[in-house]
Parts: C-alpha cells; structure tokens; sequence
C-alpha cells in the first residue's frame, strides 16, 4: 500500500515523464502543459548515449569530441557535451572503458575486454530486435 500523497506524487511524475496513467492526475497547472507537450523523441531516432559511445570506441581510444563527432557521423545523433560525458562517466565506473593518460587537454577513452564484450551482448540483441522488427513490418 502506498503511503498517503505517494499515490499523487507518481501520478504526478508520470505526467512529467509524458505517461499517461489511470492514476494520473493534474493537480498544478503545469502538469497540464506537460500533458499537452509533444513526446520528446517525435520524429528523432532513439539513441542510448552509452552504446553510442562504446560503438565509436569500438575502432581504437578516442577523446571526447572525437567521439562526439564520430557519432554525429555514424549515427546522425548530436549528443551534447554533458550526454556524452555522463555517459562516458557511468562507463567508465562500470568498468566498460578507461581512460589513457591525458594528451595536452584531451583525455582519450578506450574499451576494455569488458567493454567489448558487453558491446557485442548490446549489438547480438539489437539484431534479435531487428529480426523481429522486419518480421513484424513484413506481416
């Protein structure tokens, strides 16, 4: 059971992150504004931030905006700079990537065995993902 107010605050949040649920309710006019707004993504491709950059590093150390600009080729996805460090932070505390020794003010990144294999697990359930996307548009 949901202590008293809680059920309120998660309806509330859900509106915030653009779901609607049968609990939610708006009870501030600016849950209504976030009601009305468009979904985030619309018409972009959806990315992951990490699996973004563990594919750029997958071809050799790269630096922050090396990264930044292989992925904007690679993907068509600009990721600004506090997405893209985040990213590399919560890689790097996972132990996915390290990085080097810093070269003048550029600190280069590379996989690590771990991260390479845990990039392959990722790219194996993409293409499941895949296969049964085709199969579903193909029906």
């Amino acid at each position: 059971m949901m202590p008293s107010g809680a059920a309120s605050t998660a309806a509330a949040n859900d509106v915030r992150c653009g779901v609607r649920s049968p609990t939610a309710s708006v009870e501030h006019p600016s849950d209504q504004i976030a009601l009305l707004r468009r979904p985030y993504y619309g018409e972009r491709i959806m990315s992951d931030a990490r699996l973004l950059a563990l594919v750029s590093l997958s071809d050799g150390a790269k630096h922050g905006y090396s990264i930044q600009h292989d992925i904007d080729t690679f993907a068509g996805v600009r990721l600004g700079p506090g997405t893209l460090y985040g990213a590399l932070a919560s890689l790097e505390r996972d132990r996915l990537i390290e990085a080097l020794p810093s070269q003048e003010r550029r600190r280069p990144y590379r996989l690590t065995d771990a991260g390479r294999r845990h990039l392959d697990r990722q790219l194996d359930e993409l293409e499941r993902i895949q296969q049964r996307a085709a199969r579903v548009r193909s029906a």
